[in-house]
C-alpha cells in the first residue's frame, strides 16, 4: 500500500470521526484514535505514523515486539487490544503503554506486580464482555463492581475505563444498543473505581461501525481496515 493510500485513508476516517462527533454534539479531541495494525507491516505503520497516526494497536505481543524496534523513536503509544495471557505478562509491561484487554482478576493480580517490578504504572481497561458470548473474552457485569474494589488495593494500575467487542453485525445500527449499554456501565460503575475522576475510557468500535460508537459515547476507536486495508 502507497503512503499516499495510508494518508489518505487516515484523513478520511478522522474526517468521518469529526462528523460523528458533530452530530453528538461532542468535541473530536475527546476520540482517541488507535490504529489497528495486526499483520500490518512496520513500513505501513510508519506511513501511518509520519501521517500523524498517535497510537497503535496490537492483538499479540509477540507481533507488537517484533515490530517496536524499527519504530523505535517514533513518538507513538502502544495499545494492547489481544488476549494476554498470564504468563506473558511480563513481555507485555515491555511492550504496550496501555492494556484495554483486562477479563480476569489473575490478570490484574499479575500485570500490578509486574508493573511495579518495572517500576511503572500501567493504564488498564477492563473488558466487558457485552453481548454474553461465549466465544469472547471479558467479564460479566455482574463481576466488574468486585473487580473494581479488588483494584482499590493495587498500586500499579490505573483502572481508566472499559473496553468491549459487541457482537458483530454487519449493519452499524443493531450494534448501537450494545454500545449505549456500555455508556450506561461506564456511568454507573465510575463511582466503585479506585480514581473514579480517570474511570472516563470507553473503547469501542472498529472500521465498521466507530461512527455510531462514537455517537453513543466512545472515547477510543479501534481502526485498522478503514485505514490500512485489507489484510
Amino acid at each position: 500500500m502507497e503512503r499516499t493510500e495510508v494518508a489518505g485513508n487516515l484523513a478520511d476516517v478522522r474526517s468521518r470521526i469529526e462528523k460523528a462527533c458533530a452530530r453528538a454534539g461532542r468535541d473530536p479531541a475527546g476520540v482517541k484514535l488507535v490504529g489497528v495494525t495486526k499483520t500490518v507491516s512496520a513500513q505501513s505503520i510508519r506511513e501511518g505514523i509520519e501521517a500523524g497516526l498517535e497510537i497503535i494497536g496490537e492483538n499479540y505481543i509477540q507481533e507488537a515486539k517484533s515490530k517496536r524496534e524499527p519504530l523505535a523513536g517514533f513518538p507513538v503509544a502502544w495499545h494492547c487490544i489481544g488476549h494476554v495471557q498470564t504468563n506473558k505478562v511480563k513481555i507485555a509491561i515491555e511492550c504496550f503503554d496501555w492494556i484495554e484487554t483486562v477479563d480476569r482478576q489473575s490478570l490484574a493480580v499479575e500485570l500490578n506486580r509486574r508493573a511495579g517490578d518495572a517500576g511503572r504504572k500501567i493504564p488498564v481497561l477492563i473488558q466487558v464482555n457485552i453481548g454474553g458470548e461465549a466465544t469472547k473474552s471479558g467479564m460479566g457485569e455482574e463481576e466488574i463492581v468486585s473487580f473494581l474494589r479488588l483494584c482499590r488495593d493495587f498500586d500499579h494500575l490505573e483502572v481508566r475505563g472499559l473496553m468491549a467487542i459487541p457482537p458483530f453485525f454487519d449493519q452499524p445500527e443493531r450494534v448501537r444498543p450494545y454500545f449505549r449499554r456500555m455508556g450506561e456501565l461506564l456511568k454507573t460503575l465510575k463511582a466503585e473505581a479506585p480514581q473514579p475522576e480517570k474511570m472516563r475510557e470507553l473503547s469501542m468500535g472498529m472500521s465498521g461501525d466507530f461512527e455510531a460508537a462514537i455517537e453513543e459515547g466512545a472515547t477510543i476507536v479501534r481502526v485498522g481496515t478503514a485505514i490500512f486495508g485489507r489484510r
